[in-house]
């Protein structure tokens, strides 16, 4: 089977990816470059980010049969791994205390920070509490107000949190705030970028950190069952919980890959995420991927019940898997996510977050399609507390 691994020497997946920044990002980019190219090889890092894994996050993290949604859908077995279950509730926080250690080995003293649902900055400001940096978010206005628990959990553990009112007051926005200050503060700031996408080398460095999903999950699942699962399953805004899954199954091709995109109100409406469904080619936040613009290359508007989803662009590897025809990537609506959710909730006593309910909306599709004897194994990338005010929101409209 093909080798999967890159980037190439210029952080490119293919033709995906790259580094197309301002001048005033290529020298630090050069230099976290460098960085963590030493501390991949650097057997003290490695230590350190294990046991921080082990005692602070509290890996390895859970991989379940949910046994009574598996027999009320009559199809494959259902297995779920309970990123919800990791400090601070996501996924998130696996990048996070790696890159808070190269941050540090460099010696910034400042962490800058994006965030659209709010996991990615508790995550950072529960690992910049742990390391004592100074820790400021940037976050949308529009996601503040329906992540408001998010944005109390930051502030509780000494971020500051800042609001971003321009454009669609969500995700991209945050990012290019957060960007924008990392430049007037390169000698002591660190951008720490929760996504598996941005100029290289984040795409890289993202899903090497989130790929302890994945081999966690590998190990695992050989364990219980002997074997390897036939298809996995993760939702994907920026893509950084289902890289970390996919990756150390790239090399096996009987294990098939399937990403969930946001599809909103439904494909035909124009009023979705589904970036590999609408979108082009182009260059947006420094990397070349796929991304919903229009015919002259304007950023079009994107939706999705869920924050973290609600994102206009893809990381590179994602692209470049989907092209090789490695991944394929479907969609789940606004209802059909929170009809998951519920179902969860009431056959497995889970709550899962809006973002994961979209991988578990599509595995309920794909589980009566498949034998009893066939295994999903679905990443619940993060557990629900945060959804709730937008459930009970979303639910009210509804009626």
């Amino acid at each position: 089977m093909k080798k999967f691994n890159g980037p190439d020497e210029n952080g490119k997946f293919g033709i995906y990816g790259g580094r197309f920044v301002a001048e005033t990002l290529a020298a630090p980019l050069e230099e976290l470059t460098r960085a963590y190219a030493a501390v991949r090889e650097d057997p003290e890092f490695r230590r350190e980010f294990v046991d921080t894994l082990k005692n602070f996050v509290g890996r390895p993290t859970a991989l379940g049969l949910a046994s009574r949604l598996t027999t009320e859908l009559g199809g494959a077995k259902i297995y779920l791994k309970r990123e919800d279950l990791a400090h601070t509730g996501a996924h998130k926080i696996n990048n996070t205390v790696g890159q808070m250690i190269i941050a540090r080995k460099m010696g910034k003293s400042r962490i800058v920070a994006e965030t659209g649902a709010g996991q990615h900055g508790v995550a950072t400001a529960a690992a910049a509490a742990l390391f004592g940096f100074e820790c400021i978010v940037y976050m949308g206005s529009v996601d503040m107000k329906r992540q408001a628990l998010n944005v109390q959990r930051m502030e509780l553990m000494g971020a500051r949190v800042v609001p971003v009112d321009t454009g669609t007051g969500t995700l991209k926005d945050a990012i290019s705030e957060a960007m924008r200050e990392w430049t007037t503060r390169v000698n002591d700031t660190y951008y720490l970028l929760g996504s598996a996408l941005g100029p290289h080398p984040y795409p890289q460095m993202v899903r090497d950190f989130q790929s302890v999903i994945g081999k966690e999950a590998r190990a695992q699942i050989l364990e219980i069952e002997g074997r390897l699962p036939d298809e996995l399953v993760a939702c994907v805004g920026g893509g950084s919980n289902a890289i970390g899954l996919f990756h150390p199954f790239l090399e096996d091709a009987s294990v098939a890959m399937t990403g969930v995109e946001a599809g909103g109100h439904g494909l035909a409406s124009g009023r979705h995420a589904a970036r590999f469904h609408s979108g082009s080619v182009g260059i947006f936040q420094g990397t070349l991927s796929y991304l919903l613009q229009d015919a002259d290359g304007q950023v079009l508007p994107t939706h999705s019940i869920s924050a973290g989803l609600d994102y206009q662009s893809v990381g590179p590897e994602h692209a470049y898997l989907r092209e090789q025809g490695r991944t394929r990537y479907e969609s789940a609506t606004d209802e059909e996510a929170l009809a998951a959710l519920r179902r969860l909730c009431r056959t497995e006593g889970i709550l899962p977050a809006l973002e994961s309910a979209h991988a578990l909306a599509y595995a309920i599709r794909r589980a009566p399609e498949l034998g009893k004897d066939k295994i999903l194994l679905v990443n619940v990338s993060g557990r629900g507390d945060k959804d709730l005010a937008q459930i009970a929101e979303f639910s009210e409209v509804a009626k």
